[in-house]
Formats: structure tokens, C-alpha cells, sequence
């Protein structure tokens, strides 16, 4: 037989090894028994008694009256951009010992004050922000009463909260510049909605690049709607039917590039022979449509860890401040983009 730990030296991963189990699961049979199997417990307990884990830990924690709850407010659960990036926060939470509560904000708009009632009440210990427009007020008297915030995706100077996210306006700067490298000159720009952030700075690339390249501001083609497939098909249709039509098109989403794509062949369009199509994203479909299409990869696994942990780093009294944490994004070239037919 194994000697055990000597008390308080083991840890609850010890006791999750163990046992064969997720620390999350470790830290419900200790703190919530009713909340798992008979079975579950008498491994758990098992695994505590064979490692010498001490639950002190624990109640340290009880006493400072948390929960291991976080919430995620997800802007849209049904954008396929968003999965990848809630596997990353689910993982790294399950290794930590914390369960994922997730709110989907695509079709309800709760009053900022019942929000942050419901917050309070259910005791959460931290917050994830995958958009920039939370349905509740996070100004500086009311973030007195929320619990820590990390936001994801989006970069809010103004919200003055640490960040996790990438260089969207260089991401699109570039992607831009390749359609120049290729040989276009008339690039238009299906961009998302101007009040949300992350556009405004996909746009800015956009122009900026223009503006390299000698394009006056007279010549941006943009066609602004949301985030769906309804603006990618809207958006090709007014840009295609100016009197000198772009040649290439930067979306400012996959998702909105595949409602280009689509409204293309529609159209009697060859994607890239007569118009070459760029997304932002990078998500698992890009890669299966026809033909493959070139986009902004994002790392979003990585940003969903990263922000996780950062979380995590306030909810246990770690000085972060506002710190912002930018990971590297790269442009995947496919088959929707190539040099023009006719020099433009």
C-alpha cells in the first residue's frame, strides 16, 4: 500500500487522479455531495483518504463565500465562431475546479438591474464577456457590485476591463493588403454593425489599407447590416451592381463571407476567376465550403483559456488591473482568393 501524503500537502488534482474523475467533479462530491452519485462519493472519498488530501482549502473558500461558479454571456450562441472558444473556457474551468454557468444575449435584453440582482443572488464568482455589449450597466459604480470581469474578443478601452483579444485592425490591414499583393484595386468591405467595436476596427484596417495603396476615401466600397449569412448575400448584391464593381471583397466575418460565396454562384459569379472572397474567423467550416475559403484564422481556444485564467487571477484576489492580453492572429490562404481576371 501507498504511503499517504502528509496532510495538506496533496492537492485536489491528486484526489482527481485518483479517483479517476475531473476536479470539478472532485470539488462537487466535497462541497455539493447530493449533486453526484453514491458511487461518485465513495471514489472521491476513497481518493481522499488514499492521498491525505485535506479540505481546508475549501473551506477557506466557503468562508470567503465563494462558489466556483462563473458565468459566460455569449452574444450568440448559434455563431459557430463562439464554440471553439467556450471548449477552451469549459476545459480550463473543469482543470481549475469551477463550473461554466452560460447566458445566450442573441434575444433577450434583461434589465441592467435585474441582471445584476440575478448575478448577486446566484453568487457568481466572475465574469466572461465574449461581446462588447453586456445586457447590464458595468460602469464604475456598478462594477462595485458585480463580481471580477474579464472581457473576450473584443478590446472596450472605455470599459476599463482586462481584455483578452487580438489586433483586429492589423488582422484586417493585412488581410486587405494581400488582396493588394494579388493585384486588386477595387476591394470592397462587407463589414457587421458600426456600433459594435471589433467592426470599427476591421473597418479601420480596411480603409487603412486603402489608404496605402493610394485609394482615396471615395473609392471604399462598404456595405454595412449584421452578423449573418442575410448581410453576406445583401452585401454582394449592392457591391456587384455599382458601375465599377470590386474585384475582391473583405467580410468582416466567415460567417458573412459564406453569404457572399453563396449569392456569388447565384449570380453567375466564379469565386476566385471573377471575385476573390476573404473572411475573418477562421471557423471549421472555412475550410470544407467551395472552394476553401482564405480568412483571419483567430486563436480561439486560446483566447477562451487565456481568459479564463485571467479570470481566475482576480477571483482570487490577484492584482490584474486592466490589463490587456493580445494573441497572435494569422491569415489562412485558401482557394477563394487569386489575382484578378483583368488588370483593375
Amino acid at each position: 500500500m501507498e504511503p499517504k501524503k502528509a496532510t495538506g500537502m496533496a492537492t485536489m488534482k491528486d484526489v482527481a487522479d485518483k479517483a479517476g474523475v475531473s476536479t470539478a467533479t472532485v470539488s462537487r462530491a466535497l462541497m455539493t455531495p447530493e449533486k453526484v452519485s453514491a458511487l461518485t462519493q465513495k471514489k472521491v472519498q476513497l481518493a481522499v483518504d488514499a492521498v491525505g488530501y485535506s479540505p481546508q482549502p475549501m473551506g477557506r473558500l466557503l468562508k470567503r463565500n465563494e462558489t466556483r461558479n462563473l458565468l459566460v454571456v455569449v452574444p450568440d450562441i448559434c455563431d459557430p465562431f463562439f464554440a471553439e472558444m467556450l471548449r477552451g473556457i469549459e476545459e480550463t474551468a473543469d482543470e481549475q475546479g469551477y463550473w461554466v454557468l452560460m447566458v445566450d444575449c442573441a434575444h433577450q435584453r434583461p434589465h441592467k438591474k435585474s441582471f445584476s440582482d440575478l448575478i448577486i443572488a446566484r453568487q457568481i464568482d466572475g465574469m466572461l464577456l465574449l461581446g462588447s455589449e453586456p445586457p447590464f450597466g458595468i460602469d464604475k459604480a456598478e462594477q462595485q457590485n458585480l463580481p471580477p470581469i474579464v472581457m473576450v474578443n473584443e478590446f472596450v478601452p472605455e470599459l476599463q476591463l482586462p481584455t483578452v483579444h487580438i489586433d483586429n485592425l492589423t488582422a484586417a490591414y493585412e488581410a486587405v493588403d494581400y488582396l493588394f499583393s494579388l493585384g486588386h484595386r477595387r476591394i470592397g468591405c462587407i463589414s457587421g454593425p458600426e456600433h459594435l467595436t471589433l467592426c470599427q476596427y476591421r473597418l479601420q484596417g480596411y480603409i487603412q489599407a486603402l489608404s496605402r495603396h493610394g485609394i482615396p476615401s471615395d473609392g471604399h466600397m462598404v456595405f454595412r447590416g449584421e452578423v449573418n449569412f442575410q448581410t453576406g448575400t445583401a452585401g454582394l448584391n449592392a457591391l456587384i451592381s455599382r458601375t465599377y464593381p470590386p474585384t475582391a471583397i473583405f467580410c468582416h466575418n466567415d460567417i458573412i463571407a459564406f453569404g457572399a460565396l453563396s449569392q456569388a454562384k447565384k449570380n453567375g459569379l466564379s469565386v476566385p476567376a471573377d471575385l476573390s472572397l476573404v473572411g475573418f474567423d477562421d471557423i471549421a467550416f472555412a475550410t470544407f465550403c467551395d472552394p476553401p475559403l482564405t480568412t483571419v484564422a483567430q486563436p480561439s481556444y486560446q483566447l477562451g483559456r487565456e481568459a479564463l485564467l485571467l479570470l481566475l487571477q482576480q477571483v482570487r484576489q490577484q492584482a490584474v488591473g486592466n490589463a490587456s492580453l493580445l494573441l497572435d492572429s494569422k491569415l489562412i490562404v485558401r482557394g477563394s482568393t487569386a489575382m484578378p481576371r483583368i488588370k483593375t
